[in-house]
């Protein structure tokens, strides 16, 4: 039986991509092996977001190439599709696919086992309309499934490469966005991530549909969906009705990423980013009149060329502000081929760092505060994995509809369940939970309170 070993890079668009990858070698007979065993074949699916994406990657196709020199090479992902060529000149390289045609590469390889020519399967992303179904019905990850149903972006910001690697926007048809969600909930998922390259701008490009009507599609038609969880949506994509579309939810999970980048009006301008300030507050302030008690999360990046101490200050007080449950901090990294990188006024490393050290730490206080609101209260959990490796303690680490991390006592049959769990002490990065029930899978999701009187002390 030939074998195949995996390495992702990047985000989790690409994880779903490794997986949709899997499924076509596991039709076709390969077994999986792990990356750092010898395989026959290595599909290193790459990342291009920045400098450093590339270089790892780089480093990932030459650890396959020494872990067996005979095996076939395979590289993918947005580092393909971008840099075709210097990705080809690496040595041991035979075949580089893109961020489209994936469904080609198992021919590539039979090719290739013959002819012994280097193949390069990249084609013009700018010229793709039409989304690639990949279909994923279950994952290697037991607890957790994603649900791609978008690719590509229309925003070119300067400061990023991918819309180059990714192409121009385009959805997946509802119909086989509503297959795939089902086979998942079959298939034992609680939770579904609907994801993509620049997820809520689904249907944009569609005539009659959008995204707010997907999620409404989802939530009535199929059938044993318990959690169904947005990876992104930008501030621009909160229309009244997708606000209608939450509140009404039973399913929709009490969180939403919304990148900010920055809180300074001056640096989203030069970031060309789609709104203001004072516009982005105004949408969380409607979201919170809809989903009072929801998390808050997003993006941030400190340090864009020409960022001033002044419009560092704004995005700190915005940030404080905004009362965000978590961020994701990020220096501003160079991307060759961006507008931003030929920016005058690049900021000095050591000052960049100092400002993330700033934003980490306020952060930290927020990410606290907002747990601390959940001191006591019974939430809904899904086991995901063991709190430490060897699963010694009983601790078992999962998170609520509303993005807390939780651990608690829990037994390994637990994982990928809906588990109701007291919050006994607020923390972060963990909260410290109490293990109060599994629940029935028909049991009345509202019905919380008796729970928090059994666990009363």
């Amino acid at each position: 039986m030939p074998s195949v070993a995996f390495h992702t890079l990047g985000c989790k668009v690409n994880h779903y991509e490794t997986e949709a990858i899997w499924q076509l070698f596991q039709k076709n007979g390969y077994e999986r092996k792990d990356f750092d065993d010898r395989a026959d074949v290595y599909v290193i699916n790459t990342c291009t977001v920045t400098n450093t994406g590339d270089r790892k990657s780089r480093q990932m196709i030459r650890r396959a190439v020494r872990k067996n020199p005979d095996a076939v090479i395979c590289v993918t992902g947005c580092y393909a599709q971008t840099s075709p060529a210097e990705v080809m000149g690496i040595p041991g390289v035979d075949i580089v696919v893109g961020t489209q045609d994936r469904e080609k590469m198992l021919g590539y390889i039979e090719q290739f086992k013959k002819e012994r020519e280097p193949i390069n399967g990249v084609s013009n992303i700018m010229k793709a309309r039409v989304f690639e179904e990949l279909d994923v019905p279950s994952f290697t990850d037991r607890t957790r499934a994603s649900l791609k149903i978008q690719e590509g972006c229309n925003n070119f910001c300067t400061f990023c490469i991918i819309p180059w690697a990714r192409g121009l926007l385009r959805s997946r048809e509802p119909q086989a966005v509503l297959e795939q969600a089902q086979k998942l909930v079959d298939a034992g998922y609680k939770e579904i991530v609907l994801t993509g390259i620049h997820t809520a701008g689904y249907g944009e490009d569609m005539k009659d549909y959008n995204f707010a009507r997907l999620l409404r599609d989802l939530e009535a038609n199929v059938k044993g969906l318990k959690r169904l969880r947005i990876s992104s949506i930008e501030a621009s994509q909160i229309t009244e009705e997708v606000i209608e579309t939450i509140d009404r939810s039973k399913v929709i999970a009490r969180h939403l990423h919304i990148p900010l980048q920055s809180g300074s009006d001056t640096v989203l301008k030069r970031m060309r980013r789609k709104y203001t300030t004072d516009f982005y507050a105004e949408k969380i302030a409607r979201l919170r009149e809809a989903l009072p008690d929801f998390a808050l999360t997003s993006d941030v990046i400190v340090g864009f060329p020409g960022e001033t101490e002044a419009e560092f200050q704004e995005t700190y007080d915005f940030i404080s502000r905004l009362k965000f449950a978590e961020l994701h901090v990020f220096p501003y990294s160079k991307r060759t081929g961006t507008p931003a990188s030929r920016m005058p006024d690049q900021v000095p490393e050591d000052i960049k760092h100092d400002r993330v050290r700033r934003l980490i730490a306020l952060n930290d206080q927020l990410a606290l505060e907002y747990a601390k609101a959940y001191e006591n209260e019974v939430l809904e959990v899904i086991p995901e994995e063991p709190y430490n490796k060897d699963a010694s303690t009983g601790q078992w680490v999962g998170y609520t509809d509303n993005y807390l991390k939780v651990r608690f006592p829990a037994t390994p049959d637990m994982e990928g369940k809906l588990v109701r769990v007291k919050i006994v002490k607020a923390g972060y990065p963990y909260c410290d939970g109490q293990f109060v029930r599994v629940l029935d899978d028909h049991v009345d999701l509202n019905d919380l309170h008796s729970d928090a009187d059994q666990t009363a002390v």
